[in-house]
């Protein structure tokens, strides 16, 4: 069911008027009114406002989406999967952090893939400073090198392995299926 046809179902039986949605959420009637119609596509905090209101769980809005766009967002999912990994080119979590948290609620599957990506990129950070200290021991640059150069080609693989639909390989060496539909 669409988002904005499941809106005005739980709103009907809650027996609210759009206005009332409206002076709970903080949005306009005007906005109600066209999201109920699938005019717009809701933000995400404008669902958790609606959802908040109607009293019940968000989540019952992020699955709502139609076939024909289900194609269209899990493309951009996962785009957006696929660059996560790729984040993991580089041992620093910061990147990898914003990105995560900036999708974490509109991306399926996001935690998944950072908690594989985080785990990656610290195991690569230590086997880093491991060959760090061999190198300081006994100035073998080898261990430093090949972590580093290890941790970008199994980051280069996981990408290419999450835009094609297949399993990509988790810090433990676990392969991790993700679904794609259609």
């Amino acid at each position: 069911m669409e988002t904005g046809k499941l809106i005005k179902e739980l709103r009907l039986k809650k027996g609210m008027t759009q206005e009332e949605l409206a002076d709970k959420t903080e949005v306009s009637t005007r906005t109600i009114q066209r999201i109920e119609n699938g005019d717009v596509d809701p933000r995400s905090y404008t669902l958790q406002m609606i959802a908040k209101a109607l009293e019940v769980d968000f989540s019952l809005f992020v699955n709502t989406k139609t076939d024909e766009s289900d194609n269209t967002i899990q493309g951009t999912e996962i785009n957006w999967l696929a660059f996560l990994h790729l984040s993991g080119l580089i041992p620093i979590l910061i990147p990898t952090l914003l990105m995560w948290n900036r999708k974490k609620d509109k991306t399926k599957e996001m935690l998944t893939h950072f908690r594989a990506v985080v785990s990656f990129q610290l195991i690569i950070l230590a086997i880093s400073l491991a060959g760090l200290w061999v190198y300081w021991h006994s100035h073998q640059l080898i261990p430093f090198v090949g972590a580093l150069l290890a941790g970008g080609l199994v980051s280069i693989v996981n990408t290419i392995q999450v835009l094609s639909g297949k399993p990509f390989i988790h810090p433990f060496f676990k392969h991790t299926d993700i679904s794609r539909k259609g």
